[in-house]
């Protein structure tokens, strides 16, 4: 049968979880320059120094416009939409009817009737469905990121974030930055230009995520760097920038649920069968047939604050009856760094060895599960192993049950996929292992944990 769509291509193969878990697919890609200076210099400039990060290639960005926008997303997200204005941003969440989450985004609002919506082809592939196929007055253009993009990007993005990053923006615009409040939205001047940009914060400091239009690319990166030299700024590349989300403590890279349920069937039947989603790989030792048993909630996910019952959205009803439910607690592992030497140390020696350890990102596949056991019986999933210069350790995010999720408890990780494995190109031949870790608040740093919004 001819091959068209997401839903023709689960046919054909008859399992998601077996179509997912051999996908070639590897890690996210950001396509940058791998390292600037160097990954253990660059990681800790954003606690010790300053460090810009260059979001203009991996994200794609959808420009939604028109009398609609708001109902539009007030049917979509699980947020609220009562403070829908003009430079507002929020980070929105989309579910699936049964309440699991299918994407998390950051939205941009514009204007009053135009918004941003920026992160993977996820996001913007579910709210473009329902635009194609719903009565909604808006028109949306769509700027790939750059590995789907045939030409040059519309717009670039910029973060600068650090200790010494507000001191460096201030310098930069040539006076006090003031009026910005977290999560919302002004202007600095940049060499000549007036800068839209976004406060937000990590590693405990206020920063601000510039934008503008591509063709100021260079401009405005090269005043930033001029602006922070001698005051501790680092370019990060592709190697620190895969490592950020654990210490501000985001869950990157949920499976979304969208393989499954009747519900979701024309969703899968309007993706392409050469997409994003038909194409991303679902790897580590968490191995279940059912692929619903990857689906993740906006509770497990410390999304719950921002869930709001005042209006109807998709998955309202689901996450109702969710909500007074027991839920996982997101949370740090700390990994064991005699396990983790021993991990090295497979790979001088005959024989069997472990699971690569890539420094300083170990992600072989799109959307990473890994086994977390206490007592030997499951108790969650870890999530996107990264080692910090800052911690002087590995890490990862966990997602865990119970008493499990108590800071200080010590647990297991299940290292490596199971015998036979997959057929997953970023997959050797190895052995699975355990790895002792120690649960840890999430985020991991003090300073983001306590003074973030701050």
């Amino acid at each position: 049968m001819a091959v068209s769509t997401l839903e023709d291509r689960l046919q054909e193969r008859g399992d998601p979880v077996r179509m997912l878990r051999n996908a070639s697919l590897g890690p996210y890609q950001f396509p940058i320059s791998s390292e600037f200076t160097n990954w253990r210099d660059e990681q800790e400039a954003w606690r010790n120094g300053a460090v810009l990060f260059d979001q203009s290639f991996h994200m794609t960005d959808h420009y939604i416009e028109g009398p609609d926008v708001k109902r539009l997303m007030q049917h979509l997200a699980i947020n609220s939409m009562a403070n829908f204005r003009r430079d507002v941003a929020k980070q929105v969440v989309f579910c699936n009817y049964d309440g699991f989450v299918i994407g998390d985004a950051i939205m941009f609002i514009l204007e009053d009737e135009k918004v941003n919506i920026v992160n993977k082809p996820i996001n913007r592939n579910w709210v473009q469905f329902h635009i194609d196929m719903g009565d909604y007055d808006v028109e949306a253009t769509t700027d790939f990121r750059a590995l789907d993009n045939t030409g040059r990007r519309i717009g670039y993005r910029f973060e600068v974030q650090g200790p010494n990053a507000w001191a460096i923006l201030e310098k930069l615009n040539g006076g006090p930055i003031e009026g910005f409040r977290f999560f919302g939205m002004g202007a600095i001047n940049v060499a000549g230009r007036r800068v839209r940009a976004l406060r937000h914060g990590m590693a405990g400091a206020a920063g601000l995520e510039l934008f503008g239009p591509f063709e100021d690319y260079d401009r405005v990166r090269d005043a930033i760097l001029d602006a922070g030299h001698g005051m501790g700024l680092l370019a990060a590349g592709s190697k620190s920038y895969s490592t950020v989300a654990h210490e501000s403590g985001w869950f990157p890279s949920p499976l979304p649920a969208i393989y499954s349920g009747e519900s979701m069937r024309p969703y899968r039947e309007w993706l392409p069968a050469d997409g994003f989603e038909a194409n991303l790989s679902l790897g580590g030792s968490l191995v279940s047939e059912n692929i619903e048993d990857y689906y993740l909630t906006p509770y497990d996910l410390g999304y719950g604050h921002i869930v709001n019952f005042e209006h109807e959205f998709i998955g309202r009803d689901a996450l109702l009856a969710k909500r007074d439910r027991l839920h996982r607690q997101k949370r740090t592992l700390r990994w064991s760094r005699d396990d983790v030497l021993r991990i090295f140390a497979s790979m001088l020696q005959e024989g069997d060895r472990y699971k690569f350890l890539d420094m300083p990102a170990s992600h072989y596949a799109t959307c990473p599960y890994d086994l977390v056991n206490r007592g030997g019986m499951p108790a969650g999933l870890s999530h996107y192993p990264v080692y910090s210069a800052n911690v002087r350790g590995w890490i990862s995010l966990a997602l865990l049950e119970g008493d499990a999720a108590e800071p200080g408890t010590e647990v297991s990780l299940v290292w490596g996929e199971p015998d036979g494995g997959t057929r997953k190109p970023t997959v050797e031949r190895h052995v699975q292992t355990e790895v002792a870790c120690i649960v840890d608040a999430c985020p991991v740093s003090v300073s983001a944990r306590e003074t973030y919004k701050s």
